[in-house]
């Protein structure tokens, strides 16, 4: 069994808008793919069958193959060195 690639509660990304969007009702319905847009972020609801998630997005619940979404990362995160440089603001400064 091959790993997924995400789990439930991840943040993923839309890197490529498919065909047509199926939603993720009771009773599915095929939408136009402009109901999401590329680059659009959304929250992982649950796995289907077929390597498909529900995704929520802001403008609705949809089904979506893991070829057209990626994990989405906080770019705002900050990394070891800035959390240094925030807690030792004069390191590096050479006095005149």
């Amino acid at each position: 069994m091959s790993e997924s690639p995400f789990v439930v509660g991840d943040r993923v990304r839309v890197i490529a808008l498919p065909p047509y969007v199926k939603t993720a009702e009771p009773m599915p319905m095929l939408r136009p793919p402009n109901v999401i847009s590329l680059g659009e972020e959304g929250i992982v609801v649950n796995r289907r069958p077929g390597g498909f998630w529900s995704v929520r997005f802001s403008q609705g619940m949809f089904l979506m193959d893991s070829q057209y979404l990626e994990l989405a990362f906080a770019e705002s995160k900050p990394s070891a060195s800035d959390e240094h440089r925030v807690e030792n603001p004069s390191d590096g400064i050479i006095p005149n």
